[in-house]
C-alpha cells in the first residue's frame, strides 16, 4: 500500500510511525510545507491522564516523550487578583517544537523520510497514492480540495486570542481574568519547560475593538498586553512566535472520507484550546485509523469507514465539552462580576462533563470551601 501523508504535525507524524511500525512493508511518504524546525505558539497542554493510552499501547513513544514534560497537579483561577486552587485537576505540557522533534524522531527510526519545505497548491502536485491521509490542520489542503464530498462546516468564534510565551515560570495551569480601561481579558498560562511558559491572551470582540489593536503593531500590542498582566508577569516581558490575533475556527466535517483521502488532527476537527486537548485527539485519531488499516488490509475505503464509525462517537462527546468550554469563554467578561468562588464553579464546570459529585471526588478541598461559602450565605 501506498500511503501518503500530508502534514508532519503530531496527527502526521505519529500516524506515520504508527502505520510503517505496523505494516513494515507499506510505503509511507509525508510532505510538510514548513522547516523541521517551524512551529507557530509554545507549548501544548494535556489533562494529567491524557497520555496514558501510550503506556500499553507504545511504551516506547511513552519513554521518549514524558521525561520532556511539565506536570503539576492543581488548577489557578486568578479574578482580579483573587487567588484560588482547584485540587485534584492535574495536566502536563510540553514545547510544541520539542515534541514535534521527539516524534520526527520516531519516524526517523522506522526509515520514513519527511520531505520538508514543500508547499503544496494542488493536490495534482503530490505523488499518487492508494490512501492521502490529511493532517495539515486548520487550513488543509487536503479538506478543501473535497469539500463537499467531507462536508465541511468552519465557523469562527466571536473571541479573539493570541499566543505567546513568557520566560516567567508558572508553577499551575492558571486561568487569569482582568479587567482594563478597555475590556476584560483572560490569559490561559502554564509551564512548558523549566524556565518557559505559554501565555495565550484571550479577549471579547468589543474589547479587540477598544482597544484598538487592529491598528497595533506586534511590539504596540505586547506592551499594551505587558500593562494589562503587569502584576501576573512580573517584570517578565511577553515573547512573540507568529503571535497574531486570531478567531477560534470550529472546524466539522459531516464525513471523513472522500475519495481516497480522509482527515485526521485539526483537519478533521478542532477542539478549543480551552480543554487542553487539541493534541491529544490527533494522537488519538493517528492511533485509531492505524488500527483501522491495519485490520482491514489493502482495502483503504473500508479501513476509512472503519475508522469514523470506531471514532466518531468518542470524539463528539469530547468536542461537545469543547464547545460548551468555549461558550463559556465567550462570555467570561460578564462572569467576572460574579464572587469568586461562583465563578470558580462555575470555571470548573463550564464544559458540563463534571458535576459536584464528581468534583468532590477529584477536588475535595475546593468542594469543601465552596460549601462552607454556601452555607454561610443562607
Amino acid at each position: 500500500m501506498r500511503v501518503l501523508v500530508v502534514g508532519a504535525g503530531p496527527a502526521g507524524l505519529y500516524f506515520s510511525y504508527l502505520l510503517r511500525k505496523r505494516n513494515p512493508g507499506c510505503e509511507v511518504r509525508v510532505v510538510e510545507q514548513n522547516r523541521a524546525d517551524s512551529t507557530f505558539g509554545f507549548g501544548v497542554v494535556f489533562s494529567d491522564r491524557a497520555l496514558e493510552f501510550l503506556r500499553d499501547d507504545d511504551p516506547e513513544t511513552y519513554e521518549a516523550v514524558t521525561p520532556a514534560m511539565e506536570s503539576w497537579s492543581d488548577i489557578t483561577l486568578d479574578l482580579n487578583g483573587q487567588v484560588m486552587r482547584i485540587d485534584g485537576v492535574g495536566f502536563s505540557a510540553i514545547g510544541r517544537l520539542e515534541l514535534l522533534r521527539l516524534l520526527q524522531a520516531r519516524v526517523r527510526a522506522v526509515g520514513i523520510d519527511i520531505a520538508f519545505q514543500r508547499p503544496i497548491g494542488s493536490l495534482r502536485e503530490l505523488p499518487d497514492a492508494d490512501l492521502v491521509v490529511g493532517a495539515d490542520g486548520v487550513n488543509s489542503i487536503v479538506r478543501r480540495a473535497h469539500e463537499q464530498e467531507f462536508g465541511t462546516r468552519v465557523t469562527l468564534r466571536t473571541n479573539k486570542f493570541a499566543w505567546y510565551g513568557t520566560t516567567r515560570r508558572f508553577e499551575t495551569l492558571t486561568q487569569t481574568f482582568r479587567r482594563a480601561a478597555d475590556g476584560a481579558f483572560n490569559a490561559h498560562h502554564y509551564r512548558h519547560a523549566p524556565h518557559m511558559s505559554t501565555f495565550v491572551v484571550e479577549t471579547d470582540a468589543a474589547t479587540w475593538r477598544r482597544a484598538g489593536f487592529a491598528a497595533m503593531d506586534e511590539s504596540q500590542t505586547i506592551a499594551y498586553l505587558e500593562r494589562v498582566f503587569a502584576d501576573v508577569l512580573d517584570g517578565h516581558g511577553l515573547v512573540s512566535n507568529k503571535s497574531v490575533w486570531r478567531s477560534f475556527p470550529t472546524v466539522v466535517n459531516a464525513r471523513w472520507s472522500a475519495d481516497h483521502a480522509v482527515l485526521i488532527g485539526d483537519a478533521l476537527h478542532t477542539a478549543h484550546f480551552s480543554i487542553g486537548s487539541g493534541t491529544r485527539l490527533a494522537l488519538e485519531d493517528a492511533i485509531a485509523l492505524a488500527g483501522a488499516i491495519a485490520a482491514h488490509p489493502g482495502d483503504v475505503l473500508e479501513a476509512a469507514r472503519a475508522y469514523e464509525a470506531a471514532r466518531r462517537p468518542i470524539l463528539e462527546k469530547l468536542t461537545a465539552a469543547a464547545n460548551a468550554s468555549a461558550e463559556w469563554y465567550e462570555g467570561f467578561a460578564e462572569r467576572m462580576t460574579l464572587p469568586p468562588l461562583e465563578f470558580a464553579m462555575s470555571y470548573i464546570t463550564r464544559s458540563g462533563r463534571v458535576d459536584l459529585n464528581r468534583l468532590r471526588a477529584v477536588s475535595p478541598e475546593f468542594v469543601a470551601t465552596y460549601q462552607r461559602y454556601v452555607r454561610a450565605r443562607r
